[in-house]
Formats: structure tokens, C-alpha cells, sequence
């Protein structure tokens, strides 16, 4: 096992590279970019939008109060010439290239270039909101699937397993967004049932409370967004499970334990559990990656959740290359550690898997 896992860590290295490298280059070779996105919001600039500027280009419009009265094309190359020089665009692309290596391997993930903020800050900030989130949402779809997984391939063909094999189906196939829809309108407003808030995190005297009061406003405020994304994956984790313990039921140790007189529940508790449970457990570190980190962009929109969704979906609106690699590098690198921490798990599950075959 230890010479697999050096194996992995060596190979981490230039997956983080080869990957941060392709997107580096495809987002400085595309078409368009934050300064094109400046200079288009300067020309249609209303009171919506001044707010997007940078305070380059605010600095700028104030010092050229009469921009729209004169030759718009020499102003917007002065502006241009500007936020190169302000974004650092005026360097070779390799030097550019080279300097974002050698930060990087510092873990210095730079400035944004619209936020004007360091991004590791900005990371910090929104993490907060999707690991809330996430562990919620976690929590809820482990807690509810693998019981019933395990009572459905109990009464495997049943008329209840075909029931609830049928609401299952139909939850799933809800997009996530739709279902939010729905929460919102019939447990957050007041044309129905006004019981959790519509938007938010926390309330506005957030601050102002007890800690034990604190942890109660989150969960109130959590709650519809939870449901929203953990509800399809209650639906495939459960059947995951269902399927897991059937395949185990089938197999020769079972009906040897059988033979031997021992009761179904000792069976099912003590020999097929931890058998059945090896794919589901060592598919955990991943799953937190995807649920905390990937969340919902949608969802964070329809509930005005300011999490790290919503900030990669402004990163490749505004073209804040700077940002949006740095986001790709962080969800890469805990990808790769969770990937690796899922196989640990595994061979602590079930010593006979060696590794150091593969």
C-alpha cells in the first residue's frame, strides 16, 4: 500500500500541472477577456452596471468625464494600455505563465482581477456557505440511503420495495432546480406554508445571538437548500445500496452461514455488511468533493447563497482567468487527495485488496 500511494503522489504532480497548464492557455488564447468586458460595460455603462467596474476602470471614467463627447477609439486604447498594465497582460504570455508555476507552488493563488481581492481569501469566504451546505446535505443522504437500502434488498420484489423503487425513480428524475422552485413556493411563502426563510444563510441579528441560537438560524436557513441537493442523491445511494447487499446476499459465504444455522440479522449485520458497504464507503471522500465543492450553481442563485458556485460562475462570466484557474487548481488538487483518501479507505475496509498490483 505505501508503495502505491507514493505511486499516486508522484503522479499527482504533473496531473495538477498538465491540467492547470491546458487551462491557462485555452483562457489566454480564447477570444474576449476581461478587458474586452470592461471596455463593452464602459460603452453601455448604466447605473446597473457601474457597479462591475473595476476601480481601474472607475478611476479612469472619472479622470474622462466627457468620454462619450469625444474619439471614443483613442480613450479605450488609453483604457486598454491601462488595465494591461493593471492586470499584468502586458508581460509576455510565457512569463505569465511561468510566474503563475512558480505562485502556485508557493500557494499563492494571486489577486482577482475583477474583485480586486486576494483569491485565497475569496475562497475562504464562500467556502463557508457550501461546506454548511455540504455537510448538511452529506449527513442527510448517507443517514437516510443506507437504511433503506438495506430494507429494500430485504424485501427485495416486494410490493413495498416496487412502491418505493417508483417514488425513488420519480424524485430522481426532478431536476434539482425545479424542486427548489417548489420548496420555495410551498414551505417558504405566503401563499402556502411560511415555514423557512426564502433566502439567505442567516438572519439579520445573526450576530446578536447565542451560539446554540446561531447553529439553529443556519439550519432554519439551510434547510430547503439541503433538501434541494440531497434529495436525488438519497435516490441513487439508496438503490446503490440496495443493489450492493443483493449482490452479496448471492454470493457462497452466505448460504454456508445459513447452512450453519446463524439468523438472518447475523448474517445481514455480521458478514454481508461490511462487505456491501466496501464501494459505498470508499465512494465517501468523493462525494464530499462533489457536494461541498460542485454543489448547485442554480441553487445558490435561486436561494441568494453567496458560495464557491456562485463565485466560479462570476469568475467565467467576468473572464477573471486569474481566479477561475485557481478555482479549477483547488478543486483538482482535493479531487485527487479524495480520490487517493477513497483507495485508503478501501484497503482498510478489506485488507485482501493489494494495490501494489495494480
Amino acid at each position: 500500500m505505501t508503495i502505491y500511494i507514493f505511486k499516486r503522489l508522484t503522479l499527482l504532480i504533473p496531473t495538477l500541472f498538465a491540467i492547470i497548464t491546458i487551462n491557462f492557455f485555452i483562457m489566454q488564447l480564447s477570444p474576449g477577456g476581461p478587458i474586452e468586458n470592461i471596455l463593452a460595460k464602459m460603452h453601455g455603462e448604466t447605473s446597473s452596471e457601474s457597479n462591475s467596474l473595476t476601480s481601474t476602470s472607475k478611476d479612469f471614467l472619472r479622470a474622462n468625464s466627457n468620454y462619450n463627447n469625444i474619439n471614443r477609439g483613442s480613450i479605450d486604447d488609453e483604457m486598454r494600455k491601462e488595465l494591461e498594465k493593471s492586470f499584468g497582460f502586458d508581460k509576455p504570455i510565457a512569463e505569465r505563465y511561468i510566474n503563475m508555476l512558480i505562485n502556485y507552488l508557493k500557494f499563492d493563488l494571486g489577486n482577482s482581477l475583477i474583485l480586486r481581492k486576494p483569491i485565497s481569501e475569496l475562497l475562504i469566504e464562500k467556502s463557508f456557505v457550501s461546506i454548511s451546505i455540504g455537510i448538511f446535505a452529506l449527513l442527510l443522504i448517507y443517514l437516510i440511503s443506507i437504511p433503506l437500502g438495506i430494507w429494500k434488498a430485504k424485501h427485495n420484489n416486494s410490493q413495498s420495495d416496487y412502491i418505493s423503487t417508483f417514488i425513488l425513480g420519480t424524485v430522481t428524475a426532478i431536476p434539482p432546480f425545479l424542486l427548489s422552485i417548489a420548496l420555495l413556493i410551498f414551505l417558504a411563502s405566503s401563499s402556502f406554508w411560511q415555514i423557512f426563510p426564502m433566502r439567505g444563510l442567516v438572519s439579520e441579528n445573526f450576530e446578536t445571538m447565542s451560539l446554540l441560537a446561531k447553529l439553529s438560524d443556519i439550519i432554519w436557513h439551510i434547510t430547503l437548500p439541503t433538501l434541494s441537493i440531497a434529495i436525488g442523491s438519497i435516490a441513487t445511494l439508496t438503490l446503490l445500496t440496495k443493489n450492493s447487499f443483493i449482490d452479496e446476499m448471492n454470493k457462497g459465504y452466505v448460504m454456508t452461514a445459513r447452512a450453519k444455522g446463524l439468523t438472518e440479522n447475523k448474517i445481514l449485520y455480521n458478514h454481508i455488511f461490511r462487505n456491501a458497504m466496501l464501494i459505498i464507503i470508499s465512494g465517501i471522500p468523493l462525494a464530499i468533493v462533489s457536494i461541498i465543492l460542485g454543489g448547485s450553481i442554480l441553487i445558490e442563485i435561486i436561494f441568494s447563497l453567496d458560495g464557491l458556485g456562485l463565485l466560479g460562475y462570476e469568475a467565467i462570466l467576468n473572464r477573471d482567468y486569474p481566479l477561475l484557474i485557481a478555482i479549477i487548481y483547488i478543486y483538482t488538487l482535493i479531487g485527487l487527495i479524495a480520490n487517493l483518501i477513497g483507495d485508503i479507505l478501501y484497503k482498510i475496509i478489506d485488507p485482501r485488496i493489494n494495490f501494489e498490483k495494480r
